[in-house]
């Protein structure tokens, strides 16, 4: 019995001795924690105060800087080299249009300036912020083939923007309908066109969506005017009239090439015939030639006695129109 009371009195003592090292070892702890936190801060603190970090972020702060002028410059004199390169085109042996040179213009510019911007680019991630260029690339190329086959539509308008082009289907300044969309062309891309509507609005355009054009801009314009006379005036009289007027054309709008021609009498109606005149005009002013015409026609037909036929319309009564069938009763016999 005595044996168990001492060996329990041992077990005791043992015991909270090791709970009393625990104690230590966890105070212990505790301390050499705080100071691994204080040491690290204090490491990190200087570091950011220190003058390694500021020399490290300026140096890569001037590069990319450095890389951003040269990327710039560089733009600046790919595009004054293609307006030399396109300035003296008439004595070169290669002749292209003036539409066409505005059209390659630009397209050649903005093919620069995303070749330089994405070579900057690659640049100041791989020699400033030290990106491994070619594992991402490897990752982008693999990224890109994945999302190839969802973007069918893309290679669709580059496509599309190439034969456009390359066909000289269009150019920028073109006068054109396509799509439901009339305008003047102001930019040809290889994935986008940009339309600016007569009334301002802008409508950016997918290649993809060009399944046919009509270019107003190609060829001379074609100004049809048809003119309307009352019955009551004689169709040589008027003829005659238009016919003095269209000679005067050219020499006041020099969008009108030659005289007008009078074609003659192009239908009858209720109150009136029409006379039919058409012009030859600069590419895209068949428009502004028809409202020059009508001006034109109408003042000096006015001045010749020759009125705008008004509509008609007769009422009769009853008794009348047996009156009137008595009279050509009458006449017949």
């Amino acid at each position: 019995m005595k044996q168990l009371v001492y060996f329990s009195s041992i077990a005791e003592a043992i015991d909270v001795k090791f709970i009393y090292n625990i104690g230590e070892w966890k105070k212990q702890l505790e301390v050499y924690n705080l100071d691994v936190i204080t040491n690290q801060l204090t490491e990190l603190w200087e570091y950011i105060t220190g003058p390694d970090l500021w020399l490290l972020l300026g140096a890569g702060f001037f590069r990319i800087i450095f890389i951003i002028i040269i990327a710039l410059t560089l733009v600046r004199i790919s595009r004054n080299l293609t307006d030399r390169l396109f300035k003296n085109r008439k004595s070169g042996p290669i002749r292209i249009t003036a539409r066409r040179e505005n059209t390659l213009k630009k397209l050649i510019k903005n093919v620069v300036a995303y070749v330089v911007y994405f070579i900057a680019f690659i640049m100041i991630l791989d020699n400033v912020l030290g990106f491994e260029i070619g594992a991402l690339l490897a990752g982008a190329g693999v990224a890109g083939l994945a999302i190839g086959f969802g973007a069918q539509n893309l290679v669709r308008d580059i496509i599309s923007g190439f034969f456009i082009i390359f066909e000289d289907q269009f150019s920028v300044g073109d006068y054109v309908a396509t799509s439901g969309i009339e305008g003047t062309v102001e930019e040809i891309g290889l994935r986008t066109t940009k339309i600016l509507s007569w009334t301002g609005e802008l409508h950016v355009l997918p290649n993809g969506n060009v399944t046919q054009v009509t270019n107003y801009s190609v060829h001379n314009g074609l100004a049809v005017v048809d003119i309307n006379i009352p019955y009551e005036s004689d169709v040589a009289d008027a003829e005659k009239v238009i016919e003095q007027v269209a000679g005067t054309l050219p020499g006041k709008y020099e969008f009108i090439l030659g005289g007008a021609e009078v074609i003659g009498v192009q239908n009858l109606d209720a109150s009136h015939y029409a006379i039919r005149v058409i012009a030859d005009t600069l590419p895209g002013y068949q428009w502004a030639g028809e409202r020059m015409i009508r001006r034109e026609m109408q003042d000096k037909l006015y001045k010749a006695g020759i009125e705008i036929p008004s509509p008609r319309l007769v009422m009769y009564s009853k008794e009348g129109k047996d009156a009137l069938l008595e009279m050509e009763r009458e006449r017949d016999n």
